[in-house]
């Protein structure tokens, strides 16, 4: 499988883990390029650093309400050489946070086949796979996962068995 991983991760303050140094998506983003030999792309914005939960929770549902696409720092790889795109990122107000979609209008997917992953604490996909399907109506989007971010640094086995699930297909 030619694949990589898009994702987007947030350290810091977290609903139900706490202060972390290494964000719950960073991590299942890590287990999926261990397994599959997967690249990997971080989109990174430094918009959220060292913001407390109940602000940064704030300024998520005013960005996602306004339709704000924050800049990401970096260039997207050259996504032709991939045949699969791994999209994750945490639940921010019931899809990806905003910055994933300013990434959205930045690629191109078509023909790909794109996998949704999310950590959440209780929302699962929520909108997630529709707002992909939405940004890439030229792409087959399937096989999404979700896992709780709580069970993130112990659930290596949960991502272990959807990939085994995927590659059984």
């Amino acid at each position: 499988m030619n694949a990589i991983v898009i994702f987007f991760s947030h350290a810091g303050d977290n609903y139900a883990v706490g202060n972390i140094e290494v964000g719950n998506t960073k991590i299942v983003a890590e287990y999926i390029s261990e397994i599959t030999g997967a690249d990997q792309f971080e989109i990174v914005t430094h918009k959220y650093d060292g913001m407390a939960y109940n602000p940064l929770i704030k300024l998520a549902k005013e960005e996602a309400q306004n339709g704000e696409l924050p800049p990401y720092e970096g260039e997207v790889p050259n996504l032709s050489k991939y045949d699969v795109i791994f999209i994750g990122g945490p639940i921010w107000w019931g899809t990806y946070p905003q910055v994933m979609f300013t990434l959205f209008k930045d690629i191109n997917l078509d023909g790909k086949t794109v996998i949704p992953f999310t950590t959440h604490e209780g929302s699962g996909l929520a909108n997630c796979v529709s707002d992909v399907k939405k940004a890439f109506p030229k792409a087959t989007v399937k096989h999404e996962f979700s896992i709780y971010g709580h069970e993130v640094r112990t659930g290596r086995a949960k991502v272990e068995k959807w990939l085994k699930s995927i590659a059984q297909e």
